[in-house]
């Protein structure tokens, strides 16, 4: 899955890409080096991120969702926490809703999603890190959003789950989830994971986030190994790389 953030103020590549052309041109450039996915947001996410309204997001994504879906067959995610951005982005051409907030922001999202019968990605996030015993509370919350999806009639084979690496979580934490991403998986659904440039890189390595390539690529490569099912990345000929050399190993993929 590759990124295409159409905002000013994202951590990694905020004002790179929020004009129409050249977030056409990048969506371009990612699929012909083997992205799979796009990912399109409207709204940074980052900690400290300045919420926009729907009105301001809906601006700045729906022309982009419209031009990518016209242009490019391959799937669209919308990146957002509201419903009414997801139902207009999906009316405009996007394939999949990207929760960051798993459901439990906006209580029209998980209905509408049963409603137009798309795919789900449910990130795991909440408002404080967890002081005890991380794992089990990861995966408490994780499955709390997947009963939110159930109870409003999505199904099961369209919920995707994401540990939410960065989110809420301590630099141990997101370290600790790493080792054990094998407990998401056993939930029984699809798994995305989303690390690429992430301040976890940045700390163990000491880097900034635009040298954070081959940090990534780890996580990437760890990721695979564990059972992962998508990779959300900034970097996508690179991570293409890893991702078909890891597959070797491990005797997964083609």
């Amino acid at each position: 899955m590759g990124i295409l953030n159409v905002t000013p103020d994202s951590f990694s590549d905020g004002g790179r890409f929020n004009d129409l052309e050249r977030a056409l041109a990048h969506a371009r450039e990612m699929v012909a080096q083997g992205a799979d996915i796009i990912d399109i947001g409207a709204e940074s996410t980052r900690p400290g991120h300045s919420p926009v309204s729907a009105e301001e997001e809906l601006r700045r994504l729906l022309p982009v969702v419209r031009a990518v879906a016209r242009e490019l067959d391959v799937p669209i995610s919308v990146d957002t926490y509201k419903a009414q951005v997801a139902e207009a982005a999906i009316r405009e051409g996007a394939h999949v809703v990207n929760d960051v907030w798993g459901l439990k922001r906006d209580p029209r999202m998980a209905p509408l999603v049963a409603r137009l019968g798309v795919p789900v990605i449910v990130m795991h996030n909440r408002q404080a890190p967890v002081e005890r015993d991380p794992i089990g509370t990861l995966l408490q919350d994780l499955w709390e959003s997947v009963q939110l999806a159930r109870r409003a009639g999505v199904r099961e084979e369209q919920i995707i789950l994401d540990p939410g690496i960065g989110f809420a979580k301590t630099y141990e934490q997101n370290l600790l989830i790493m080792r054990r991403l094998r407990d998401v998986r056993a939930l029984g659904y699809p798994v995305l994971l989303g690390t690429s440039r992430k301040s976890m890189i940045g700390r163990t390595l000491n880097l900034p986030v635009d040298r954070r390539v081959e940090g990534t690529a780890a996580t990437v490569a760890l990721g695979v190994a564990l059972g992962m099912d998508i990779v959300r990345v900034h970097d996508v000929p690179e991570m293409v790389q890893t991702v078909r050399m890891t597959e070797a190993m491990i005797g997964r993929g083609a």
